[in-house]
């Protein structure tokens, strides 16, 4: 199962533009400032859409700390580093801003993205405390801006944060379509870059019929055949990058062999 906005696309592949550490925090580079940012992301599409993905989704992975809250500034920021790039974009992309939903839906409403990636539900211990994320804002924010059409992705158990719902993965997945309306669900590992459980992922999949299900982390050339066998397609940031490290960027080598491997299995 996949996204009208893919076509005919089977077992599609969505990569991270991760845009550099924005504008208020930690790691921001002042010297390079806005135009580093936009030089930086736009290199990186070239090499992503060359290798052949089928889609780029922008996230903002290196405002470290993460915070729950966005900033106005931040927000200000990503959204004009999208519109600057769009321009270049030949395929469907998509918004995260990490880890706030209801930034997520603005920016991505703001640039007419297809689809919003999130933690939306659930309630977590994390590395940035508790965690309880509102889903209902976030929904209600995507109707109220007019952009119903806009998918919302919802990654059922986050990076960096444990669970503190007892409930089975997949009865949680299957309660986030049914009650929360999710449109696709992400089944994700403990931290970016490593991969997913493969029996949550099995189970995942095996209840949720009626929307999509992603492998979120960690997915790279020698996995990608057994997720895929599972999964309606995949999030890749970190084995796409130079050396597969997470800050550098991307390497269209990897990307072209690793799509070349995908085309073998659709």
């Amino acid at each position: 199962m996949v996204f009208e906005f893919f076509g005919a696309k089977k077992k599609v592949v969505i990569a991270m533009a991760h845009i550099g550490a924005l504008p208020g925090t930690p790691l921001f580079n002042a010297d390079g400032g806005m135009d580093k940012l936009i030089e930086d992301v736009a290199r990186d599409i070239e090499q992503l859409q060359a290798g052949g993905v089928d889609s780029i989704m922008f996230g903002n992975e290196n405002d470290r700390p993460y915070a729950f809250k966005a900033t106005a500034e931040a927000v200000a920021a990503m959204t004009a580093v999208v519109q600057a790039v769009k321009p270049m974009l030949k395929v469907p992309f998509g918004i995260n801003y990490l880890w706030d939903p209801s930034a997520s839906v603005a920016i991505g409403a703001a640039t007419g993205a297809s689809f919003v990636r999130e933690i939306f539900t659930g309630v977590f211990a994390s590395d940035m405390g508790i965690w309880a994320p509102d889903a209902g804002a976030a929904a209600r924010l995507r109707r109220n801006l007019g952009r119903s059409d806009m998918k919302l992705l919802f990654n059922i158990n986050a990076e960096f944060a444990h669970s503190l719902d007892q409930r089975p993965i997949e009865l949680r997945a299957r309660s986030a379509v049914f009650s929360s309306l999710a449109d696709a669900i992400l089944v994700s590992g403990p931290v970016t870059g490593e991969p997913a459980d493969e029996s949550q992922l099995q189970k995942v999949c095996s209840t949720v019929r009626d929307v999509p299900v992603f492998a979120n982390t960690g997915v790279n050339m020698e996995n990608v055949k057994s997720t895929l066998a599972l999964a309606s397609g995949v999030i890749i940031g970190t084995h796409f990058k130079v050396d597969g490290i997470t800050w550098n960027a991307v390497d269209g080598a990897r990307v072209k062999r690793f799509m070349e491997r995908v085309e073998t299995l659709r």
